[in-house]
């Protein structure tokens, strides 16, 4: 509702048909990716980039997005980037089934360097109450299964070490990336977020879902910790998933320890979903059908008050 160029924007929610709904909130950023995004000349993906860290946050409770509204500030406005960064968050709207309703473009000269930008996205949306997620009617608990979903690369994290590598390495973005030379590093780093939001809706529709982790910053290991209750933890199987290459470059060229990258990048896994055994195959079919590459990845099972929350055995075996 409403009509541009006002002072804020009108969002109708009693059309939508919920019961008894609560409003989910989140904002976010892309980090030092835009950097890169810089030095390629590539915008649009950023724009993709920053619905994507919103809205697959608000997923993982188990709200639709409503609306999203977007900060772009720079010293001076370059149109071109801008447009292509406005259109890849259209884009990212699109595929997420929420609305662009708004946002603030800002010149901040002395305040940033001419060239640079930055940019935060924030999103609204909506849940039934009695539909949160993690379920607290029907709790994670010892036994449940863990699938993972394919990341589509860094996504948005990391970005910062992946930034020091290169610089002691003297890569540029124009160059072929060593771990997939028919591509430009900068293709490969820049490759957009991955959007989970309608394979999630598709996959709550079973009732099966009882809790989802997004693996952005913190990486699996702090970000599944997040949804497991007091006395729950989670055994993942490192060889039931395939690592890509990026990763394992990042490990080998930055010399970072195993257990740092489990806690700092996604791996290979952008979402994760804790299902009950008899829902694992109707859950795992409907998230296929929506598009996303599945594994079983792991199991919740009970742990000590000083037991860690997540365990990935045998770590090692899947780095190529």
């Amino acid at each position: 509702m409403g009509q541009i160029g006002g002072f804020g924007a009108l969002f109708d929610l009693k059309k939508l048909g919920y019961r008894d709904p609560l409003l989910v909130a989140s904002t976010d950023g892309v980090g030092t990716k835009l950097k890169l995004a810089s030095a390629a000349g590539q915008h649009h993906d950023i724009g993709l980039d920053l619905v994507a860290m919103c809205v697959n946050d608000i997923s993982a409770l188990g709200a639709e997005p409503l609306f999203f509204l977007d900060y772009y500030a720079s010293a001076r406005l370059d149109t071109n980037a801008a447009t292509d960064v406005v259109t890849g968050i259209a884009e990212g709207c699109r595929q997420a089934g929420c609305a662009l309703i708004g946002g603030e473009t800002a010149e901040m000269p002395g305040h940033y360097a001419v060239g640079d930008y930055d940019l935060a996205g924030f999103v609204v949306g909506a849940v039934e109450r009695d539909a949160v997620l993690p379920n607290v009617t029907l709790p994670v608990s010892p036994g449940d299964v863990v699938l993972g979903l394919a990341s589509n690369g860094a996504h948005a994290n990391g970005f910062s070490l992946i930034r020091r590598i290169m610089a002691d390495r003297n890569l540029h973005v124009d160059d072929a990336a060593p771990f997939a030379p028919d591509l430009s590093l900068g293709a490969t780093l820049l490759a957009p977020t991955r959007i989970y939001v309608k394979a999630c809706i598709a996959a709550q529709g079973s009732g099966g879902i009882k809790a989802w982790a997004h693996i952005t910053g913190g990486g699996i290991t702090e970000n599944l910790a997040r949804v497991l209750p007091a006395g729950c933890g989670a055994h993942l199987d490192g060889k039931s998933w395939s690592i890509q290459p990026l990763f394992s470059w990042i490990r080998a060229a930055g010399q970072v320890p195993t257990a740092e990258m489990f806690s700092t990048f996604n791996c290979g896994i952008g979402m994760m979903a804790v299902v009950a055994t008899a829902d694992v195959e109707t859950v795992t079919s409907l998230l296929a059908k929506a598009g996303e590459t599945v594994k079983m990845i792991g199991k919740i099972v009970p742990i000590g008050d000083s037991a860690p929350a997540v365990e990935i055995q045998d770590a090692e075996k899947p780095w190529r």
